[in-house]
């Protein structure tokens, strides 16, 4: 096994598990605001982009770490998915239809691409992609006003922050820089 696979297996599932926790907490809430909404609707909507680009990296990785980076996004973002889908069902929050134009367009170019330019191609959008979803969530989980989002935020930060440490290493390992 490579040092970044599931190197904090037993701490990601402490944070899933509770994840999956805060989302079915009943504690007081105010409901959630235009942007607590916003925020899940972008959730869900990047998540089903993950998990699109993640099988993407399955199918056209070149590398074995970038197919394994992408099942882990599959499978973790699949997860987070399911979770956030509770949280929008019990806040009756609408989930998006799909994924956004901006996805689509990303996917797209990926699919055109293979061997090295594939994994670089992926790498690089998975860092971008990674650090944006890291401010959003924390974000979230500071400024929320719904308590079971801010949690579920929080816990999420957790584990796209282990994501991030992860593509970040990937990206060292295959010489690809990635500007802030």
């Amino acid at each position: 096994m490579n040092s970044f696979q599931f190197s904090n297996k037993a701490a990601y599932m402490l944070g899933v598990t509770a994840l999956y926790a805060a989302s079915l907490a009943m504690g007081q809430s105010s409901g959630p605001s235009a942007s607590d909404k916003k925020f899940v609707q972008e959730a869900l909507e990047g998540g089903t982009a993950e998990v699109q680009l993640g099988q993407l990296a399955l199918q056209k990785g070149n590398s074995d770490d970038v197919k394994q980076f992408g099942q882990r996004m599959v499978d973790d973002h699949t997860r987070l998915g399911d979770q956030m889908r509770q949280i929008a069902q019990k806040e009756r929050i609408t989930p998006p239809a799909g994924i956004s134009m901006k996805d689509k367009a990303l996917a797209a170019r990926l699919k055109s691409l293979s061997g090295h330019s594939f994994d670089k191609a992926y790498i690089e959008a998975m860092v971008k992609d990674h650090r944006a979803d890291l401010m959003a969530f924390k974000k979230e989980a500071s400024t929320g006003t719904d308590s079971s989002l801010k949690d579920a935020a929080s816990r999420g930060s957790e584990v796209i922050s282990n994501h991030l440490h992860m593509i970040e290493d990937i990206a060292k390992s295959h010489s690809v820089t990635v500007g802030q």
